[in-house]
């Protein structure tokens, strides 16, 4: 094969690498039905999106989108809000919801929900179809004592001037928990809210709980009640049982202190004791000494060893009579 054969080889092998580098860089397809949708775009643009690391389909589809819908956004709204991170389909699905609802919604309001992290498109559901919220059981206590259980609704509409900034479920879900206790805690008796409970949807309503929310309450039905514990019974009881431990506690310590006091009483009786005896030991030192100086004579002595024989003689008696008194009780008996 000669070099005149391989020319148009090559030129051929060219123009299909050309038109596949065109049609992957350049999204030719996605010009071609952006013209047919009457969007004027030009290709340089594609190619600058390309450039910019922006994906083209990303903001011409919702272009055509807007355009079909008769929003009048432009493409580089749509291409800075893509490359601050926001989600520009549903962006323009949300400005699409609003206008077919009649509600006033801007571009930029819009874009700015987006990027605050809200879906922008469920606020603008939420504006026509309310949206209900249910608490948890919400237990608070009445003046008697007794505890009730209550479980709410809360149905809200989104407020879209308010989706920036301003608080979100669990602020509303706290503020009515904390009327719907509040309004339990100021009932003279349980009973008062068994009988009416929209007392406590009422009052908690307003209260305007909904003030610096991204939401706009419009109703708070209360889904159930129940009585829970008498608390007021549990907590005298726990008091009772708390004096009566500070009560034997106290009693302890008396107890202790008497002990405490016996023992250093028979501590004092040994001492004594010791004293007694260490005094009837000097008695035979005390008689030898005068027997020695001639004070006490012998028959002195001898009379003092009767006594003492007589004393001793005596108290064997009392105790043998003691005994006996004893034993004709025990027999009687």
């Amino acid at each position: 094969m000669d070099y005149g054969q391989l020319v148009p080889i090559i030129g051929v092998a060219l123009i299909v690498i050309a038109v596949i580098i065109l049609f992957t860089f350049i999204p030719v397809m996605l010009w071609i039905s952006a013209l047919a949708a009457g969007v004027k775009v030009s290709i340089f643009t594609l190619v600058g999106m390309r450039l910019r690391r922006v994906v083209p389909s990303r903001v011409i589809n919702p272009l055509i989108k807007a355009h079909k819908a008769g929003l009048g956004v432009t493409t580089n709204q749509l291409e800075s809000h893509y490359l601050a991170g926001g989600n520009v389909d549903r962006v323009v699905n949300a400005l699409i919801a609003a206008q077919r609802a009649n509600i006033e919604l801007s571009f930029e309001r819009c874009a700015a929900i987006d990027l605050a992290g809200r879906d922008v498109l469920e606020a603008v559901q939420m504006s026509v179809n309310p949206k209900v919220i249910e608490t948890p059981f919400i237990a608070g206590i009445a003046m008697d004592g007794i505890e009730v259980k209550a479980k709410a609704r809360i149905t809200v509409r989104a407020n879209i001037d308010r989706l920036v900034g301003g608080a979100g479920e669990d602020t509303v879900i706290a503020r009515v928990g904390e009327g719907v206790v509040s309004t339990i805690g100021s009932s003279q008796a349980h009973t008062e809210v068994l009988e009416d409970p929209d007392s406590i949807s009422h009052n908690v309503l307003n209260r305007g709980l909904d003030a610096g929310t991204a939401f706009e309450i419009l109703s708070i039905d209360i889904a159930d009640v129940d009585v829970g514990k008498n608390i007021g019974a549990i907590l005298q009881t726990d008091q009772a049982e708390a004096d009566k431990n500070i009560a034997q506690a106290k009693a302890e310590e008396r107890r202790a202190m008497a002990v405490a006091q016996e023992q250093e009483m028979m501590a004092k009786v040994q001492e004594m004791r010791a004293k007694v005896v260490e005094a009837e030991a000097e008695v035979p030192q005390a008689l030898a000494a005068a027997l020695r100086s001639g004070h006490m004579g012998v028959m002195d002595y001898m009379n003092y060893k009767n006594i003492d024989a007589d004393t001793d003689m005596r108290d064997s008696i009392g105790k043998l009579t003691d005994n006996n008194e004893e034993n004709d009780d025990q027999d009687n008996n």
